[in-house]
């Protein structure tokens, strides 16, 4: 509840007073309030309950500043915003031109997606500290641009609306794999993700790479039931059981595709979710395309090259060309200080030597990949690895 709700709450008291930072403050204080009196009566209407006692605490706030009394009249209680949905007006307002890139990325993921700063960090290859200031230089300057909950013009619509897909798409991918805990997967996370994009789409249906988003999460997402088996471990792509797979998903995925792909120019999204509908339509693991996908790979590389598509590609190559062509594309990682610390940087080492028939050079990577997740159950998934090898 606290996941759907609070972005509603931030929103509703933006719209009386616009530092962030303050009504972040005030959302959290009426959370920690409602795990004490929703205990003994949940109320009727939550949203409006979080409403009410977080327009209090600013109130409380102003008043004991002096400087702020003037501004106390246009704080009072917001009334309840149970029949409508900021959620996208919430990503838009995060996504400020004020604010860098990644800056604007992290801030939305914090405050949309209720993502803890350990997890932000993870996702964005950082520590927790850096990612903490981060995050409050980006309260900041937006209470020096004096940014308000308001829509932007015309103008400044289209790169909001690219930041806003980051955000969407790092929510997947932390909905799919947690970068650590307990659990593979965050289902709610990546239903929200779903569900943002979905209402995008609804907003700008002739936007592709907004197309290509929603095909992406629909074919990642038709796999979810077999991700992981009934003790909560990690389930290989090639292991899945493909029935199981949901076949709507994938089928309106493809449809998506097959209206925007011809229309170029074709972006990332498009690219991976193209990738994400070969892996989908394939009749079982030994059938599925890896020519086609190592060539999607290149495209992916050449119009958004990044570890994470190096990574992936180094795989499909691979898988189409042979263990050591992978290999080759994985060395230039190696330089790189973020990855040599990340897990999945040896996890795909070890599976590509394991594949070119060099299992002790495979253990040390799979013992180094072990040591470095902080995922429960990929580490527990890169230790049976380990285990079969020594077998």
């Amino acid at each position: 509840m606290w996941r759907q709700e609070s972005p509603h709450v931030l929103a509703a008291l933006l719209r009386r007073h616009g530092d962030l930072a303050d009504c972040e403050d005030a959302v959290q204080e009426a959370a920690a309030e409602a795990t004490v009196a929703w205990a003994v009566r949940p109320p009727d209407d939550p949203r409006g309950w979080l409403v009410r006692v977080a327009s209090r605490r600013l109130i409380d706030r102003a008043r004991s500043d002096r400087a702020r009394v003037a501004r106390e009249d246009r704080m009072k209680p917001a009334p309840p915003t149970s029949g409508t949905d900021d959620s996208l007006a919430m990503l838009v307002l995060c996504c400020h031109p004020a604010l860098p890139r990644q800056a604007q990325v992290a801030l939305t993921l914090r405050c949309v997606a209720g993502l803890s700063t350990e997890r932000i960090a993870a996702a964005h290859l950082v520590p927790t500290a850096t990612m903490a200031q981060r995050l409050s230089r980006a309260r900041a300057t937006l209470r020096d641009a004096g940014a308000r909950f308001e829509l932007p013009s015309v103008a400044e619509l289209p790169g909001r609306i690219s930041v806003v897909l980051d955000v969407c798409h790092v929510m997947a991918t932390e909905g799919h794999v947690r970068t650590g805990g307990p659990d593979l997967l965050d289902t709610d996370l990546a239903a929200e993700a779903l569900r943002l994009v979905r209402m995008m789409h609804a907003a700008l249906p002739e936007h592709d790479e907004v197309s290509g988003l929603l095909a992406l999460l629909l074919c990642t997402g038709a796999r979810a039931a077999t991700r992981v088996d009934a003790r909560g471990d990690l389930v290989p792509l090639a292991e899945q059981d493909r029935s199981r797979w949901d076949r709507a998903m994938i089928a309106e995925g493809v449809r998506l595709l097959d209206r925007v792909l011809p229309r170029g120019p074709v972006g990332r999204f498009q690219l991976q979710a193209a990738i994400a509908a070969v892996h989908a339509e394939a009749p079982s693991a030994g059938e599925t395309d890896w020519a086609q996908i190592s060539a999607l790979y290149a495209m992916l590389d050449d119009v958004a090259p990044g570890p994470a598509v190096t990574l992936n590609r180094a795989v499909a190559v691979a898988m189409d060309a042979g263990p050591q062509a992978g290999l080759a594309l994985l060395e230039p990682l190696l330089e790189l200080p973020a990855m040599r610390r990340h897990h999945r940087t040896h996890a795909v080492r070890a599976h590509l030597l394991e594949l070119a028939g060099d299992p002790e050079a495979a253990a040390d990577k799979y013992r180094t990949a072990s040591r470095l997740t902080t995922s429960l159950p990929e580490q527990r998934y890169l230790n049976r690895r380990l285990t079969a090898l020594d077998q």
